[in-house]
């Protein structure tokens, strides 16, 4: 089945990564793929312990794409195409269970990813899989084809009151 957490609420990668040690703690094989992150987030550290958890590279640094110049975004388009190509050609060949796409919605509102590109992954994978995809602002599309739909509403955050990330809560 196809399950969409979005919003802009804090918590869809968290859910995902819940998700993906539940499916482990059965025997299921994943893997966790993440678009614009680094390398160093708190549930990639718990995960990469977990046998049945395959994660896809991410970059040691990277700037919010509000941070980047035309080149900038370019090369992160070029290395996520490349990640996202990489990434569904192996959970096709190697029989995952479930697939995490973590912040895919964001690399394809960036112009990073096409969504032609996602719907084509989606069709092609096994009935079996399960494809768990996360971000702000999906399509409708999106939408409309996932079993499982799940809003993330923000309603107040430290953020908003200029507090940064804190490790461990926020990545």
């Amino acid at each position: 089945m196809i399950h969409v957490y979005y919003g802009d609420g804090k918590g869809k990668s968290t859910a995902a990564a819940g998700l993906a040690a539940r499916a482990a703690g059965n025997g299921m094989r994943v893997m966790f793929v993440q678009f614009l992150k680094t390398d160093s987030s708190g549930e990639r550290l718990s995960l990469e312990k977990l046998e049945t958890v395959t994660l896809t590279p991410c970059p040691r640094e990277l700037k919010f794409t509000f941070e980047m110049d035309e080149q900038e975004k370019q090369q992160a388009s070029a290395m996520f195409r490349n990640l996202f190509e990489r990434s569904v050609s192996a959970a096709l060949s190697q029989r995952y269970d479930m697939i995490i796409l973590d912040e895919i919605f964001d690399a394809v509102n960036e112009g990073m990813l096409g969504e032609g590109q996602v719907f084509e992954f989606i069709a092609n994978a096994p009935a079996s899989m399960e494809i768990i995809m996360t971000g702000h602002d999906p399509s409708e599309r999106f939408i409309d084809t996932a079993d499982y739909v799940t809003e993330f509403k923000k309603i107040r955050h430290p953020h908003d009151k200029g507090v940064s990330g804190r490790i461990g809560i926020e990545f």
